[in-house]
């Protein structure tokens, strides 16, 4: 058969998956390698996968093509999806999980905190802060949870930056959202069919996690209101002065004050964690990070315009963001029926976007497998990859907003740190991926601080 009815029939096909047969082991992977899940599945059955585990059935998108379809050319088709759904719980309608006019007026109050010029002023303030970061671990004599210091620190510039206020003082943040994200994910693999009332110490846990992240975020707004900065450019001055002219709730700006502490710090300290790790594990990426930095700054702390000077460390930070990228997953679920990549997929599908997986994409990396930040070189960009087959802030109209501060604060850390110290993990430490709503190093990441000389190439000649 050919002509029209042909491809109206091939058009309302389904995508190749794994067998009923397989559910059980594909339940096993669910709950305990969601990585392995997507990746066997993508290398098995090609860029559109179906895999149905019960009553549910996910399709994985995994070619820039498509991607590029279900992010951006027909993104308003495709709102939030698992995971974010269940965070709702937590977040409320804060940027991350909303969808619609609402977070169009979030986007809007928002979006001009991240201007690239009021983000280029904090660079200084983003400096001060990893210059007390590594003068507090070259005083480490033992181990330090290097997870747990990239925590404090992204929490620290987030407050001075985004919300011109000091969050030293709510050392619960950090465990608050972890218990969140290990929550939204077991309500994500359980299908929600667990009752909440239900006393499992892990939703004993988020309970008390939304309690105190609901406390802090309206102390942040109580402070703010009694003490407001005139004309303020931070986000709590600009939700507050939203909330005034559109009449919006106290329970909206929580939500997403609530969202921005979570995304704003996460997905840094995810990355920073991971980056340690690999840096340690290719002693020749360590050498030259450490020259480079010691060529560019010196003796002097970072300015914005270093970025363009600090290639390598900025293809390192790049690079350590391919192979984990710290939204590893990014859910949606189609509005409307659609066809993905000649295949049919229903109204109401859960459909995900797999940075993991894309970015290890055979057909687009060369040895995917392999930390190289060479694939980034500014000096040969034509050896990049098409645009979508690389997102690891995303894509479309859904571009995390908070992208160049957190590449400028990844800098920052990275060279200051390899100007002036070595960290080395702790013999014996296995570090392996937990996929939550971020990627991030499963059990934390002890490491050991060594410091080291600021001596330039030509001192040393």
């Amino acid at each position: 058969m050919t002509g029209p009815q042909h491809e109206a029939r091939a058009a309302r096909t389904a995508p190749p998956g794994p067998p009923r047969r397989a559910t059980f082991r594909l339940l096993k992977q669910l709950f305990t390698d969601r990585l392995a899940l997507m990746g066997d599945n993508a290398e098995t059955y090609g860029d559109v996968v179906r895999i149905a585990i019960g009553p549910k059935a996910m399709y994985l998108v995994n070619h820039p093509d498509l991607a590029k379809h279900v992010l951006a050319d027909n993104a308003a088709n495709y709102h939030k999806g698992i995971g974010l759904q269940e965070a709702r719980r937590a977040l409320g309608d804060g940027l991350l999980t909303s969808d619609g006019e609402t977070w169009r007026q979030q986007r809007r109050t928002i979006q001009p905190v991240f201007q690239p010029k009021r983000i280029s002023r904090q660079a200084a303030v983003v400096a001060s802060e990893v210059d007390a970061l590594v003068k507090r671990l070259a005083e480490h004599d033992g181990p330090v949870e290097i997870l747990h210091e990239m925590t404090g620190l992204t929490l620290g510039v987030l407050g001075r930056t985004l919300l011109d206020a000091e969050l030293g003082g709510y050392e619960t943040l950090g465990h608050s959202f972890e218990a969140v994200q290990d929550q939204a994910m077991f309500e994500a693999v359980t299908l929600s069919m667990v009752p909440q009332w239900v006393p499992l110490k892990k939703q004993v846990e988020f309970r008390t996690a939304r309690d105190d992240l609901r406390r802090i975020a309206d102390e942040l707004v109580e402070q703010r209101l009694a003490n407001p900065v005139e004309n303020g450019e931070d986000v709590l001055s600009r939700l507050i002065a939203s909330g005034s002219e559109q009449g919006a709730s106290r329970e909206r700006m929580r939500d997403e004050l609530i969202t921005l502490l979570l995304a704003g710090h996460e997905t840094t300290a995810s990355t920073l964690g991971w980056a340690f790790h690999l840096i340690d594990e290719h002693p020749e990426v360590a050498e030259r990070l450490h020259t480079e930095a010691v060529e560019v700054l010196g003796d002097r702390l970072p300015e914005h315009e270093d970025l363009r000077r600090l290639t390598f460390t900025v293809a390192v930070v790049e690079e350590v963001m391919r192979l984990y990228p710290p939204v590893w997953l990014l859910p949606r679920i189609a509005q409307a029926d659609d066809e993905i990549g000649g295949y049919h997929v229903p109204a109401g599908s859960d459909v995900v976007v797999v940075p993991y997986t894309l970015h290890r994409h055979p057909e687009f990396w060369t040895d995917p497998e392999r930390f190289d930040p060479g694939r980034f070189d500014a000096a040969n960009p034509a050896g990049r990859p098409p645009r979508y087959a690389y997102i690891p802030f995303g894509a479309g109209p859904r571009f995390c907003i908070g992208n160049s501060l957190g590449v400028m604060e990844a800098v920052f850390v990275l060279a200051m740190a390899a100007r002036d110290l070595e960290l080395r993990k702790v013999p014996g430490k296995v570090v392996e991926p937990e996929a939550m709503l971020s990627l991030r190093v499963r059990g934390g990441l002890p490491m050991t601080v060594h410091r080291r000389e600021r001596t330039r190439r030509s001192e040393a000649a």
